[in-house]
């Protein structure tokens, strides 16, 4: 069920892809006297762009180069391990990511997107040590996103206790999170705890703006605890706030 844009979409990892790049398909630095830092710079952010693009075979070839140029460059073998993942090369994305995690031990982004990476092969356990140590991390401001990210991550296993530890954990380092706060509401809903799905989901709309998901999952949670004017209430607002949406299209095809 779609209930909301998800951050997790994450489970999305962030690229670090920044500043201009050349739009020439020229091997870039391969005059004998240009700078190998130079080189290897340009390579990363011609790959990027045309990773962005979703030109993903120019992509490789450009942050192979890059990686050449510069092995140390943790930040494009993560790069290139997302535009392997692309490409369906998994044993090539996984060989580029622990490059790239064993390069930069302490780059918590890094962590999180091998984290996930290996939570959708289904290897919770290992997803989950990559995820501890993203959280752990000084430098990470924001780690109730790793924390909601982990909680998603172990709700697939599936380990409901564990899921629900790490998506309270993040509301402990922020009580308003409205991610976490989601998706304990689905996470009870799943395991047949209707009240606890509607107290998560009340306060998720206390602090946050929904989305026709988030409506729908309210109007789910209040016809299995049988308030029909609730329910009602819900299924009025994704049609009046969201007429174009999908969960409309429900909402009318259940009359």
């Amino acid at each position: 069920m779609k209930t909301s844009e998800r951050v997790v979409a994450a489970l999305a990892a962030c690229l670090m892809i920044t500043g201009c790049v050349s739009t020439t398909t020229r091997s870039i630095g391969a005059h004998p006297d240009a700078d190998k830092g130079d080189a290897a710079e340009l390579n990363y952010q011609l790959g990027a762009r045309y990773y962005r693009n979703g030109n993903y075979a120019l992509a490789r070839d450009r942050l192979l180069t890059s990686t050449e140029y510069e092995p140390g460059n943790a930040i494009a073998h993560y790069t290139l391990a997302l535009t392997y993942e692309r490409l369906d090369n998994l044993r090539l994305a996984t060989a580029s990511y622990e490059q790239a995690v064993s390069i930069a031990p302490n780059n918590f982004n890094v962590q999180n997107a091998y984290a996930v990476f290996l939570c959708n092969q289904g290897q919770y356990d290992d997803a989950r040590k990559y995820f501890d140590r993203a959280i752990k991390v000084p430098e990470n401001d924001n780690p109730e996103i790793t924390m909601t990210n982990a909680g998603v991550c172990m709700a697939q296993k599936p380990d409901h206790e564990r899921a629900e530890a790490y998506f309270r954990q993040a509301l402990d380092r922020r009580s308003n999170y409205g991610e976490a706060l989601i998706q304990l509401s689905l996470l009870k809903f799943s395991t047949d705890d209707f009240l606890g799905a509607r107290a998560f989901l009340q306060r998720f709309l206390s602090t946050n703006i929904p989305t026709p998901g988030v409506l729908y999952l309210g109007m789910r949670v209040e016809e299995q605890l049988g308030d029909d004017r609730a329910r009602t209430e819900y299924s009025n607002r994704i049609l009046r706030e969201f007429p174009g949406s999908p969960e409309a299209r429900r909402v009318l095809e259940s009359g």
